[in-house]
């Protein structure tokens, strides 16, 4: 099969895409797959859609049994820390205790790269976890009950490509390093698609929704450039997670 079998063939780009964004049990992908990663980020978005709604699913499962909303909404944060390995918590806490943690550049990188959680790092998962909780919670009892998640799960992960695109990496390392720095065209459509999900389910909502994304999103490649002069792994699991929080916090009140 050619090598830019995954540009040609959207689904072979999208399978690369969930088995670095999910830990899904897919088969292995072809190395010729992943070196085309940086021109399929616009499947990011997408990504978030599926793990989703494969989590919503369960949580409107949950409460149908009547298992009421607070463990509907635990079910919907459980199965996507199964589905994702908890790989954007692993990178908030990480990046809690680097930019915080260190005096210089270097010792940050290296708090960042260590698997130990500090103070800052506990402190962020227990506060930015109940917060989604608590969203999630309030969620299922609007309307459309769990089912606009899918637009904090689409979006949040449409903000990474364009981080990407446009910022150096701060390690010669590390997963992000690994994928590459995103193709600009293809991190503007993952925001477009983010941008479509995200008014599909919170209507005119979406006018305020979008731009706190895109300030969050500059606010964090801002705080990466500042503390570490460019992005990692972790930096974009932290920025994911802090997007949809505060997406899932105005859901909440356009819902109320």
């Amino acid at each position: 099969m050619p090598e830019n079998d995954a540009a040609r063939h959207p689904l072979a780009g999208f399978a690369v895409t969930l088995a670095l964004l999910s830990r899904l049990p897919l088969p292995p992908q072809p190395e010729a797959r992943h070196a085309q990663a940086p021109k399929m980020v616009w499947c990011y978005p997408l990504v978030g859609v599926l793990l989703g709604l494969i989590a919503v699913i369960i949580g409107q499962l949950a409460l149908a049994l009547g298992t009421g909303p607070a463990i509907a909404a635990g079910a919907v944060l459980l199965t996507m820390a199964l589905l994702t390995g908890a790989m954007h918590e692993d990178g908030l806490a990480d990046t809690a205790d680097g930019l915080w943690g260190g005096q210089t550049v270097a010792r940050r990188l290296e708090i960042m790269k260590d698997s130990q959680i500090g103070s800052y790092g506990t402190m962020a998962l227990i506060l930015m976890t109940g917060l989604r909780w608590s969203a999630l919670s309030a969620l299922a009892l609007a309307p459309l009950s769990l089912w606009p998640y899918l637009a904090a799960a689409a979006l949040s992960r449409a903000a990474l490509p364009a981080i990407m695109a446009t910022t150096p990496h701060a390690r010669s390392s590390g997963l992000s390093h690994a994928v590459g720095r995103s193709d600009p065209r293809a991190a503007l459509l993952a925001v477009i698609i983010g941008a479509a999900v995200t008014f599909a389910f919170a209507g005119a909502w979406a006018f305020l929704i979008l731009p706190l994304a895109a300030v969050l999103a500059w606010g964090m490649r801002a705080l990466a450039l500042s503390r570490l002069g460019g992005q990692t792994g972790d930096i974009l699991g932290a920025t994911q997670q802090v997007i949809e929080v505060a997406v899932l916090c105005l859901l909440v009140v356009s819902f109320s």
